[in-house]
């Protein structure tokens, strides 16, 4: 993209970029969903993917709106935070059990509180371009991403990280 001169411009770079973090989680989540050894985990792992898809799309529709080109930009963030979370729960993760399903939370929570940001953000500059149906979508989105967050903290501190202190 050339040089970024107005907020509308900026809000679509952050689009771009974002779609590009979607994609950089949804593979990641591929490879670290079949660590994960606790039921619960496992299920809300892969019901993230549909949601991760569900925002995707929510971005692509975005950017669309704008009269852009359909097109990533990488995102550089979200690539640190993927090998760090690969790094931790597929290459040199604990062998099982508790103590990987705690990692794997952790990681999962790093990326995820990524996108909140990225996503609270975007709808910032939505809302200052006075682009109330983007707003409202991205607001959705955020909410969705807390509410998965919620429901893995809540997964950690009831189970898995008690799991995890007993070995």
């Amino acid at each position: 993209m050339a040089e970024i001169e107005t907020l509308q411009e900026l809000y679509v770079d952050e689009l771009k970029d974002l779609w590009s973090a979607n994609d950089q989680m949804a593979k990641a989540l591929t490879k670290i969903v079949g660590q994960a050894t606790n039921k619960k985990l496992k299920d809300m792992l892969q019901s993230s993917q549909d949601g991760i898809a569900k925002h995707t799309d929510i971005l692509k529709a975005l950017i669309e709106s704008q009269d852009e080109k359909l097109k990533k930009e990488h995102c550089k963030g979200m690539e640190g935070l993927v090998a760090e979370a690969l790094k931790h729960t597929v290459e040199e993760a604990p062998k099982t059990g508790p103590v990987l399903d705690a990692a794997i939370i952790a990681q999962y929570q790093r990326m995820t509180h990524y996108g909140i940001t990225g996503f609270g953000t975007v709808a910032a500059f939505a809302k200052a371009l006075k682009l109330d149906d983007d707003v409202a979508k991205l607001d959705a989105a955020v909410k969705d991403m807390y509410s998965g967050d919620e429901m893995m903290t809540e997964l950690a501190e009831s189970a898995v990280n008690v799991d995890a202190v007993e070995g």
